[in-house]
């Protein structure tokens, strides 16, 4: 059933849709022809991804990612004043790829002073106001992530990717002298490491998992101290193991570690104090995300009795104040649902923020009031409200007697109403990870859709995070199987309520995403066409070709390899193409690591030959995801060419034609 705070407004239609009569200002128009200003040139003129928010002295820093330059990444420094200026001239770009996914690229200072990976070389800098940034580590094929400053001996504590050798990369907690840039390992032993961190009384936290885990999976926490000669000795696993996933320890001035547990089968928060783990608050909603990159950080430290935290509440994000003495949670209210990156500095909450109406945004938080400040937008265009299809939360029955989650978007523009008695087509977001999620915040790229007149549904199938672990263990041995029955059964709920065409229902994604849309084209008979973006068609190869982080992710989801390869060969769209009879569209970056092209390009192949309708759209110099802006306008109007040739409409406004093959 639909959740039950959808308001009553929303029984039929839902109340966002145009229920008023047809007058000369209203265009009658068929779905997905009607004509919007979110334009892939407004998806990408001024927008830009915000990150890694942190006070440094009186100064606030963050992340930004331009497409405008190709995807560099630059560290942006915002005085009390707010004046903002770049900390590193082009070409450097703020970006590691340890992991591949990267993440916890810079190291902040007191002094001002920057420490940052290079993603043409990977080496580490040193970034000083008004300098060019100057290399400090030396070794070609050394990658590093997720450091800390160690004052006192002069030194960045970091996690280090070794790709020096033969096979699978190397990874540790290493120290990097900061005047010489010599390099010590503290920590080995273990195949990943995140999150080293320095308490105040000297001792260091990390980290560590082994294959086959992710770190959501299990991990563990360990504590140690540093001999004189500053090795690590006395180490000690303090919280976590093969089925306990922790994340984020994060060091109190009086010597308290706070991390989060899944122990209870949700990331709560907890503390270790006088040696003892403690629990500071046991209630069934997740504190904590799934570490895809480093530095994700959902909680903090308010003062020596409160943490400022975020908590996942049927998917959506609130702001609340824990006080340590009490456990007692206090809600913040704010106009956001979803937060990432979250700091406290100057005695504020500092993150990055969205709602369904508000593209992510740097945001600085009053603790007490919920008043905000907005430091930095994503984007300098405003939407008019209008065009804003707002996200409706939604709930529907699933296989197995189920409920699974999602966020519906109905068409909404002010200057269209459709034909009589015309349904829209729907498109079926599937999210990548897939042990991530999605969620509500206002993207562009959503409005761009419902704008010209489709329905989208974004869906956070079984596997997802935000939910507890049960959920997201549903996808255990089911991938290929769960996702892709939510999402069909999100399109049939949808069909069925009558809000969508269920002639014209498509389904798209990403990376994971992409697998689950291959996967549905090729083994239900329900969606009229897709799009892969960087999808995986061929769990085999993906098993066998994939970076290190991600080469054992597979044995939870399907089975360990090679012992299980009959179930990855039933379970690959590319093995299967005889059943696919959809017409796809690929997107495809040609430096991509983690999902080779020759995946795309196979399955392209495939249904050439077989003669159903496919299109193929590859990019040089992308690797996983789009980071340049021509790209990614090309891609969306790409695909909207080419479900207006598969669903018999014409895009308004002047597109680029798409090959298609075995279209006439």
């Amino acid at each position: 059933m639909l959740n039950a705070r959808r308001s009553a407004g929303h029984a039929g239609r839902p109340a966002s849709w145009h229920d008023r009569a047809v007058t000369d200002s209203l265009a009658t128009t068929p779905y997905g022809a009607w004509t919007s200003p979110i334009t892939s040139d407004f998806l990408v003129s001024s927008s830009i991804r915000l990150g890694l928010p942190i006070a440094v002295g009186a100064d606030v820093y963050w992340a930004e990612g331009r497409p405008a330059e190709g995807g560099r990444q630059v560290i942006v420094r915002r005085t009390p004043e707010g004046a903002t200026a770049d900390m590193m001239a082009a070409p450097f770009n703020a970006r590691t790829r340890v992991h591949e996914y990267g993440g916890g690229a810079a190291t902040f200072a007191d002094d001002g002073t920057i420490y940052a990976s290079n993603f043409e070389d990977q080496k580490l800098y040193r970034v000083r106001p008004g300098e060019a940034p100057q290399p400090i580590t030396h070794t070609d094929g050394m990658r590093y992530a997720d450091g800390v400053i160690d004052v006192e001996r002069g030194r960045l504590i970091c996690v280090r990717e070794d790709h020096t050798g033969g096979g699978e990369a190397v990874n540790t907690i290493a120290a990097v002298d900061l005047a010489t840039g010599d390099e010590t390992v503290l920590v080995d032993g273990h195949d990943f490491f995140a999150a080293p961190r320095l308490a105040p009384d000297g001792r260091l936290c990390w980290l560590s998992w082994d294959h086959p885990n992710m770190p959501w999976n299990g991990s563990e926490l360990s504590v140690g101290t540093f001999d004189d000669a500053g090795g690590i000795e006395h180490a000690i696993v303090v919280a976590g193991g093969p089925s306990e996933s922790i994340v984020q320890p994060t060091w109190a001035a009086d010597g308290t570690l706070y991390f989060a547990s899944d122990r209870n089968g949700f990331w709560n928060i907890y503390r270790l104090r006088g040696g003892e783990v403690s629990p500071v608050l046991v209630r069934d909603n997740d504190f904590g995300k799934p570490s895809w990159v480093f530095g994700i950080t959902t909680f903090d430290v308010l003062d020596n009795r409160h943490l400022a935290v975020t908590y996942a509440d049927q998917g959506e994000w609130r702001l609340a104040v824990i006080d340590l003495e009490t456990g007692h949670l206090r809600d913040v209210p704010t106009p956001y649902n979803e937060f990432n990156g979250v700091r406290v500095g100057h005695g504020r909450v500092l993150a990055v923020a969205g709602s369904p109406t508000r593209a992510p945004e740097i945001v600085s938080i009053d603790p007490m009031t919920g008043a905000v400040d907005v430091l930095k937008r994503s984007s300098e265009v405003d939407v008019d409200e209008h065009y804003v299809s707002v996200a409706e939360p939604i709930e529907f029955p699933t296989e197995g007697g189920r409920t699974a989650h999602a966020f519906f978007y109905p068409p909404r523009n002010p200057d269209h109403v459709a034909l009589d008695g015309e349904r829209p087509p729907l498109l079926v977001f599937s999210h990548g990870g897939p042990t991530s999620a999605t969620n509500g915040t206002l993207d562009l790229e959503t409005q761009f859709w419902t704008s010209r007149g489709f329905a989208v549904v974004d869906v956070n199938y079984g596997g997802s995070t935000g939910y507890g672990r049960a959920y997201w263990e549903r996808l255990n041995g089911q991938w290929g199987i769960v996702d892709v029955d939510d999402c069909v059964n999100a399109a049939r709920y949808l069909a069925d309520q009558g809000f969508v065409d269920p002639d014209r229902l498509a389904i798209r994604g990403g990376s994971a995403g992409g697998y689950t849309t291959l996967a549905a084209l090729t083994f239900r008979d329900v969606f009229a066409a897709g799009a892969s973006h960087f999808g995986v068609g061929d769990a085999v190869a993906l098993a066998t070709e994939t970076h290190k982080f991600e080469s054992r992710y597979l044995d939870s989801m399907i089975g360990p390899y090679p012992a299980a390869r009959d179930v990855y060969l039933e379970r690959s769209p590319i093995n299967h193409v005889e059943r696919l009879n959809r017409p796809t569209i690929f997107f495809q970056g040609l430096d991509d690591k983690v999902v080779p092209p020759n995946q795309a390009e196979t399955m392209v192949a495939a249904l050439t030959a077989k003669g159903v309708p496919v299109a193929y759209v590859a990019y040089e110099g992308e690797g996983h995801g789009f980071r340049k802006a021509a790209n990614i306008k090309r891609t969306a109007d790409a695909e909207l060419y080419f479900y207006g040739r598969i669903f018999g409409f014409t895009p308004a406004g002047e597109i680029e034609p798409v090959d298609i093959a075995n279209l006439p």
